[in-house]
């Protein structure tokens, strides 16, 4: 088989750079590991959620931001501070050029749309120059996932049917052929056909081989955050602690990290192998796709966060501010878990599930039903989180504290939750509910929120009393730590071509997507700003399609 270009990975980074390539008039090989079931891979799962700056969703909701802003958020959240930093603040940079630029109306004009509501998700570390985005900038596809991919799929359909992009499936690629130093195609093994659900995990029965020539390989194959093994070598235990012994997947067992170590024998430069960015508020899938399924829940600022032992999180430990923070927080309490108190009142406002699957009103893209889903429901919250409060094995739902904490001690059977304890923290914070302004951080950071349109619409509850009968029932939530992104990876240049140990970078092979950190080998720093994963993959992804080094 012979091409202008082979594509090592069938998610959204490949997609992009292939629909970009054949616009060229390139001929491009996509080959994929999985079955035609896992087209578009992670992005597939997830909320569509897109970091732009300036937009007039923004402006709509009264939300004033500009390109200035934003680089001094991505900064302060970067926090660069190795020698290996200089491509990937230059990607940074890049990017937030394009978010604030070409990004919306190149997007608009292929198609997609967004949700009027813009999300405020990373809130923060409590100063104006530290981790977090100072305004919402999260921008929830129409279609969430699937309304992402299914324009970039209709374009490379197109150049399908005309003859200039094809894909392989089940082609897992073992190599990456070098010649004089320069890449000239990829080899591997055919594995056998496997028609399990999407998501789930295939098998690895070899049937056959394969070789591929082409001009250009481009590496689009993803992080490593189904790989348990190989998560474990690059931990961080000195700025994180201790792998922790629990851990829940955000992603399908074919995220794996396999072309990062062959990538590294062709020439290429992994740098930053230890910037992950693990979520802190995982719950097990009661209905679970792939192993170790754990979603991720994206909560409102008002529920009570605890740890194993029952004691609050102090600042800026506070639900949706500071993931790296709270991850440490964590883990220094000893154990793997931690809490959310909340009513049925926050859970009914605040409680949103990460992944395409758990937004069906969204992802339908249909108004109507996200109208029946969110405000025709009365006190429930949408159907996807209910059916998690009634059949979660993280969740406890009860209509006195007593049976509250009697439910949490079962649920783990440490018995670390002591009443009196529990009560008179609970207590404490209701009695800031009377004034609308308080001492205590989480309801000042409360009342801060509903200062904004959006918050106060649909994603922050009115401050009440949780102790109050007429809120309950009272809910409490086991939060598991979760894998989810992998922010360091494959070194490149701003053609997302791969650097190599010497600095200089390899003819003929390109890195896109989450395998080259989204860009330059981690243009996120050690924390990400959210909604820059799928805008990196699509960033990268039309930087290699469109550069003049490729074919």
């Amino acid at each position: 088989m012979k091409a202008d270009v082979v594509i090592v990975g069938a998610g959204l980074a490949g997609l992009v750079a292939a629909a970009e390539l054949g616009d060229r008039g390139k001929s491009v090989l996509i080959v994929d590991q999985e079955g035609p079931q896992n087209l578009g891979g992670q992005a597939h799962w997830s909320l569509g959620g897109l970091f732009m700056i300036d937009t007039p969703e923004q402006r709509r909701m009264g939300i004033k931001d500009s390109h200035a802003l934003a680089l001094g958020d991505w900064l302060g959240s970067a926090q660069f501070d190795r020698p290996e930093d200089n491509l990937p603040r230059q990607w940074a940079e890049a990017y937030l050029d394009f978010a604030a630029g070409e990004m919306r109306p190149w997007l608009h004009e292929m198609g997609l749309r967004w949700f009027p509501v813009v999300g405020w998700a990373e809130r923060g570390g409590g100063f104006a120059d530290g981790p977090g985005n100072s305004v919402p900038r999260f921008h929830i596809t129409w279609g969430t996932g699937p309304g992402v991919l299914q324009h970039f799929v209709r374009r490379c359909r197109a150049h399908e049917q005309a003859g200039r992009i094809a894909i392989k499936y089940r082609h897992q690629v073992d190599r990456i052929e070098m010649q004089d130093g320069a890449a000239v195609g990829v080899s591997g093994s055919v594995l056998a056909q496997d028609d399990a659900p999407q998501g789930a995990q295939t098998t690895r029965d070899v049937v056959g081989d394969f070789r591929i020539d082409a001009s250009s390989v481009v590496v689009a194959s993803g992080g490593i955050g189904g790989n348990f093994e190989l998560i474990k070598k690059v931990w961080p235990t000195k700025r994180l602690g201790r792998m922790p012994k629990r851990l829940l997947s955000g992603v399908p067992a074919h995220v794996d990290g396999r072309m990062l170590g062959i990538s590294e024998e062709a020439g290429g430069r992994l740098i930053n192998k230890d910037r992950l960015w693990f979520y802190t508020e995982g719950v097990k899938n009661w209905d679970p796709i792939w192993p170790h399924h754990g979603i991720r829940i994206l909560p409102g600022p008002s529920s009570m966060w605890f740890d194993a032992h029952g004691n609050r999180f102090a600042p800026p430990a506070l639900p949706g501010f500071d993931t790296n923070a709270t991850f440490r927080a964590i883990l220094d309490s000893g154990h793997d878990y931690s809490w959310f108190v909340l009513t049925q009142k926050v859970i009914k406002k605040e409680f949103a599930l990460s992944g395409s699957e758990q937004n069906p009103d969204l992802t339908s893209a249909k108004w109507l039903e996200v109208i029946k889903q969110r405000v025709l429901s009365g006190r429930r919250a949408t159907d996807p989180v209910e059916a998690f409060k009634a059949s979660g094995e993280d969740f406890v739902v009860a209509d006195t504290l007593s049976e509250l904490v009697s439910g949490m001690n079962a649920a783990t059977g440490d018995n670390l939750i002591s009443e009196p304890k529990l009560r008179a923290q609970i207590e404490a914070r209701d009695r800031q509910v009377d004034n609308p302004f308080s001492k205590d951080a989480q309801m000042t950071s409360i009342n801060g929120a509903r200062q904004y349109r959006g918050d106060k619409l649909i994603r922050t509850a009115k401050p009440h009393k949780f102790l109050d009968a007429e809120n309950g029932p009272l809910i409490a939530v086991r939060l598991n730590l979760i894998t989810r992104k992998t922010l360091g990876g494959l070194q490149t240049d701003l053609n997302s071509q791969m650097v190599g140990a010497n600095g200089t970078t390899i003819s003929g092979l390109f890195a896109i997507g989450e395998v080259a950190g989204f860009g330059g080998g981690g243009y996120h720093g050690y924390n990400a700003l959210e909604g820059t994963f799928l805008g990196g993959c699509i960033f990268s992804g039309r930087a290699a399609g469109r550069s003049d080094e490729i074919g």
